[in-house]
């Protein structure tokens, strides 16, 4: 049974998908005598946790001294933006507690339980943890790798092309695969292009066929020679700049002057100091490519059509193989994990 109760937390820790970053998804569902009584999930940054709203849902919290609450992540043990849920589960004396995931943040680890267990509550850890771990794949990235999750994403022809050798490709995916993107886009804290296809597509990198918040826009323009003009550039959504020239503010856009080396490594490491979660690298094939040589990606997500060119600029090449398959009309798309 604890099993079916902690899918049910998973289910609703979904919902806070896109909305909680940097925050981990967690859902917590609260159970007495094999009758759900509360449920709730992290809905929002800063809002309060997934205990607090399943404890807050229960009409009758004389049930809870003999309730068993489910939650998917270790509660917290500290104060941030919220007081800590493991101190309200102790206040509220529930009778059990069932963790699906330790937290492997430094201000949590273990304290969480600790502080359960010190008050006489029992507390069952593991259950379903991996489904949980891959839930929160970007949470615990950014904890344990000191990095964004990256997420690859290219379309290619049916022969192995991203786009045509004058950099023009039209569609090469369908609509419905292009909704998909919308949809991750939607998901993800962050979306970066290299300068030719910032040049030669200007791309809006927004948020259009699905509903949910803009990713934070990044270019790569080393020597800053892309136009003004470029819809990147619009101010209509915050718009980082990474350059070898200057450091500088404008609005909502920022130029950020990088090394001579100019690493993947260093960008990403920017992005940790600015708790940036997730990033997904959307092309071009040249940034790509830099990506998977220097094994700083997680998974790639790969559209390819039944269009040809014949001929072209070439599509990145993963060595292992696709975890899954999945077919958008006559679209197949490929996810990969990094493993």
């Amino acid at each position: 049974m604890h099993a079916q109760y902690m899918r049910r937390a998973l289910e609703l820790a979904e919902w806070g998908r896109g909305n909680v970053s940097p925050n981990p998804m967690v859902g917590c569902v609260i159970v007495h005598d094999g009758v759900i009584i509360g449920e709730g999930f992290h809905k929002v940054y800063g809002g309060p946790h997934a205990e607090v709203n399943a404890v807050n849902s229960v009409k009758n919290p004389e049930l809870l001294p003999e309730s068993t609450v489910y939650v998917t992540l270790e509660p917290c043990a500290h104060f941030g933006k919220t007081p800590p849920c493991a101190n309200l589960l102790v206040e509220k004396s529930v009778k059990k507690v069932v963790i699906a995931a330790f937290d492997s943040n430094p201000l949590v680890g273990g304290k969480g339980i600790q502080i359960l267990k010190d008050a006489g509550i029992e507390v069952e850890t593991g259950i379903l943890e991996q489904e949980a771990r891959s839930q929160n794949r970007r949470f615990f990235t950014q904890i344990e790798k000191k990095r964004p999750y990256v997420i690859l994403k290219w379309a290619q022809t049916l022969d192995g092309f991203v786009a045509r050798k004058d950099y023009s490709s039209k569609w090469i995916s369908n609509s419905l695969s292009r909704q998909q993107v919308h949809k991750w886009r939607a998901e993800e804290d962050a979306i970066l292009v290299g300068r030719n296809t910032a040049q030669y597509d200007d791309p809006s990198l927004n948020v259009r066929d699905w509903v949910g918040k803009n990713p934070l826009r990044l270019v790569i323009d080393r020597q800053l020679q892309l136009s003004h003009e470029l819809k990147l550039f619009d101010h209509g959504i915050p718009t980082i700049c990474y350059n070898l020239k200057k450091s500088e503010t404008n609005g909502n856009l920022e130029w950020k002057k990088l090394s001579p080396k100019f690493e993947i490594q260093e960008i990403l490491d920017d992005l940790q100091e600015r708790k940036i979660q997730s990033l997904i690298v959307e092309g071009g094939s040249f940034l790509l490519n830099k990506f998977i040589e220097s094994e700083l990606w997680d998974e790639a997500r790969v559209f390819t059509s039944q269009v040809k060119f014949l001929e072209g600029i070439n599509a990145p090449q993963i060595s292992h193989p696709s975890s899954e398959r999945v077919y958008f009309l006559e679209d197949e798309l490929a996810i990969y994990y990094h493993v």
